[in-house]
């Protein structure tokens, strides 16, 4: 049975998920383990007079945590403003459910009694709760002239642009809370005998908390090791240095050894911690009668919240809409202002899809619009701006470089389909019995494992480099891989075993990999931007290659035959062969029949990898969707849903599909239903998953996934990364189907997510 790159193998992790044999920092216990619990701001903006705690409680405030720093993610950004944020609030807060003192006590019921003894004395200010009218202020930070963190301008004069079309649109997008299965969590205790903290923690980039969290403490990176068991879900919400973090990493060197725990419950996470997507768009298309575009121009706003959250910076979101907005489209002419505005709300983070799904949205709804004025169906449309693949490399208005791809050939399988053609029958049949369907597209592409020319631009905390792996073979022929990228549900455990069977032939179940751990594996900036499989995946494959070299010399000496090759797990001369295991075992328990300089060469090495060209691959792909919109309540249904997707050639299948669909779920609750709302002075509005609505499984319909599969001419084997694109297309392709279901009502919806009451609005 195959097990290599390309192989449909199940995923080997999901024997102990499946049994209950997972461990997360939530099932960790220590002896002697204490609670800790957080007094947070019950305000969104305020000036903290008092805090009176009961005598004899473990309560601590900042003023304790002497010699401790703030968080800072500044950036290298021209007008960039730096934010500190202290691990608990000094002065002010800046929003609700910011900690201000930390409680210890022998259980987390005891630890909230003394949260509600203690006596808070704040002084409650105005709140920056709307970007745009809270722009210019007044600001939220001493010393700023408004509430704008960044400014960015790509500029071209398109004044000179003469469009017989001009189609203008106001976009908004909701503000998200990523809401993983496994929420936030510490395990915290220090290591007299190492002078070391040892910090479980659910986090997707070990190295880089490790980084932050030293900085903050004061510490050599030396003295914190971070351990990250099993992650329950990231999706970008698992990938920042956590004020709570700092707070308990000083606790526990206070105490000595005495372990600590922090568990975030549900309400903690969606009131207090940091949310995603908050996007507003003012997108005008000029086009040509035959809807060519001829030039794009926008003013877009992103609301950053209170402060900029280590490693990413407040900067992000918005940077990234200025280069990524033109999507996979060719757009002439091109003029783009953006705004990060800080509100007394969580920071945001880069949720799945960072900033693509927004910029998705607001350029395909536009672009369906720009099609019903020039007459013409959206996939017409979208076949006239598309690059072709004769066309491939492609270097966009941006410099953006689409690696590879045909772009027209995945939107015409999602229109065949779906029989694009034959729709406005059907379409006019349901409308003469009473229904309103409709069908929306949505093309678009997924820039992934982008490295240090491009973080470097961004000027951020950290700047990837060669990606490492660590590789061992241990004396019984297994093989150790030690990678610093951390698997949170990509199944990291199966495909890179499988690309070292590839390279070595090691039976993938014979292949251990080590991930989640400071002290075990070599430095990475972690899990982030789909680039795990391309970038992970060739460190691993470059490592197994150099043990290959150190193998075949080692087995040619033990078959007495200098012409010996490597195939198929050995090396073979002739009819002879000597399998890895052999030769590890001679290594590691009769090195007396290998020559002196072999016995120094070894068996273990690391090596970095980097891509070709290091601006990223480019997936792609094009979402088919067809949505009955019921009049009467508001209330959508998506009765068809196809997806053609081009990821390179997909290290396994089974779970580039699984990828894909957890991503579509997540954009479905996008479009549909999820939105953390606020109101005038700051209080969130959606504080349990009572309030917060997540798509359910009645929710998601049956999705159809057809593959294309063009090598990526720059990763290893030709894969390019596309975790995140299953939730960038479905906010497009679902409204979209929406507004042609309603468009000859003259209606459109125009604000995520797609709620009933807005369906109701817009046909109101």
């Amino acid at each position: 049975m195959k097990q290599g790159v390309g192989a449909p193998i199940t995923r080997k992790e999901d024997d102990r998920f499946l049994r209950g044999r997972g461990k997360y920092v939530g099932d960790i216990q220590l002896a002697g383990m204490r609670e800790v619990a957080f007094l947070r701001s019950p305000v969104a903006h305020g000036l903290i007079r008092a805090v009176r705690a009961p005598q004899g409680a473990m309560v601590f405030t900042m003023a304790d945590l002497t010699g401790v720093l703030p968080i800072r993610a500044p950036s290298a950004l021209p007008g960039f403003r730096r934010t500190d944020q202290w691990p608990l609030a000094q002065t002010r807060v800046r929003q609700v459910g910011e900690p201000i003192a930390m409680v210890v006590a022998g259980s987390r019921a005891e630890a909230e009694d003394i949260l509600d003894a203690i006596t808070l004395d704040i002084e409650e200010l105005p709140a920056a709760t709307d970007m745009l009218a809270h722009r210019a202020g007044p600001p939220i930070h001493e010393g700023w002239p408004d509430n704008v963190v960044l400014q960015a301008l790509v500029d071209d004069d398109i004044s000179d642009v003469q469009a017989p079309i001009i189609i203008r649109r106001r976009l908004r997008t909701a503000r998200q809370h990523m809401a993983p299965l496994e929420g936030r969590g510490v395990v915290a205790r220090w290591d007299s005998r190492l002078n070391q903290l040892e910090m479980h923690t659910s986090s997707q980039m070990v190295h880089v908390t490790k980084t932050g969290l030293a900085e903050c403490l004061g510490l050599p990176e030396s003295a914190v090791r971070i351990i990250s068991p099993d992650v329950g879900g990231g999706f970008g919400y698992k990938g920042i240095l956590l004020q709570e973090e700092v707070a308990i990493g000083w606790l526990a060197r206070k105490l000595g050894g005495t372990p600590l725990r922090w568990i975030e419950d549900r309400r903690e996470g969606l009131s207090a911690q940091a949310n995603c997507r908050e996007h507003h768009y003012d997108i005008t298309v000029h086009a040509d009668r035959d809807g060519t575009i001829l030039a794009l121009d926008c003013e877009a706003h992103v609301d950053s919240g209170a402060y900029s959250a280590y490693p990413f910076s407040a900067c992000l979101e918005a940077a990234q809409i200025g280069s990524i907005l033109p999507g996979p489209y060719v757009v002439p002419r091109y003029r783009c202002k953006t705004w990060s505005v800080a509100t007394n709300k969580p920071p945001i983070l880069p949720y799945r899809g960072v900033a693509r799904t927004g910029v998705c949205y607001a350029l395909e709804t536009t672009l369906d619009a720009v099609a019903r004025a020039a007459g013409i169906s959206p996939v017409e449309l979208r076949l006239r701006n598309l690059p072709g693949p004769e066309q491939m490399p492609y270097l966009n208005v941006t410099k953006k470089i689409f690696d590879s791809g045909d772009y027209p050939e995945a939107l015409r399988r999602a229109a065949e389909a779906v029989d694009a053609p034959g729709f406005a029958a059907r379409q006019k049949a349901a409308r003469e019995e009473g229904r309103l369907i409709g069908q929306g597209f949505a093309v678009f592409c997924e820039q992934g494992a982008h490295g240090t020319s491009v973080y470097h631009g961004w000027g951020i905390p950290f700047v990837p480099g060669a990606e490492p792996c660590q590789a061992r073979l241990t004396p019984d022929g297994g093989l150790e891989l030690r990678v610093g990228v951390h698997s949170h549900g990509q199944g990291m455990e199966t495909t890179l075993a499988q690309v070292a069977h590839e390279i070595l032939g090691v039976p993938v179940d014979r292949v251990q990999l080590i991930h989640g751990d400071t002290a075990l594996t070599p430095y990475s900036t972690g899990t982030w931007g789909s680039r795990c499989a391309v970038m992970a995946g060739g460190a691993v494959a470059e490592a197994c290659m150099e043990l290959r070299r150190r193998l075949i010399p080692m087995g040619a000496h033990l078959l007495q035959d200098k012409d010996a090759v490597f195939a198929d797990g050995a090396v073979r001369a002739g009819a002879a062969s000597v399998t890895v295991a052999e030769i590890a075992r001679t290594f590691h328990r009769a090195p007396q029949n290998l020559t002196e300089a072999m016995q120094a060469q070894g068996l273990e090495c690391t090596v970095g990898h980097k891509t070709v060209r290091d601006t990223g691959t480019f997936s792609y792909a094009c979402h088919a969707v067809e949505a009955e919109v019921d009049a009467a309540t508001g209330h959508v249904t998506l009765t068809r849903y196809v997806i053609v997707e081009d990821g390179g050639v997909l290290l396994n299948p089974l779970i580039a599909d699984g990828q894909v669909l957890g991503g579509t779920a997540q954009g479905i609750g996008t479009a549909l239903f999820e939105e953390m709302p606020y109101d005038t002075g700051g209080q969130p509005l959606a504080s349990t998953l009572a309030d917060y609505m997540l798509p359910g499984a009645s929710d998601v319909p049956d999705i159809e996934i057809l593959h294309m599969e063009t090598p990526s001419p720059i990763s290893r084997f030709g894969q390019k990364g596309i975790g995140e694109s299953g939730a960038i297309g479905p906010p497009a392709a679902i409204v979209n189907a929406i507004n042609d279901a309603i468009a000859h009502l003259g209606r459109e919806v125009t604000d995520l997510p797609a709620t009933p009451e807005r369906v109701l609005a817009a046909l109101a």
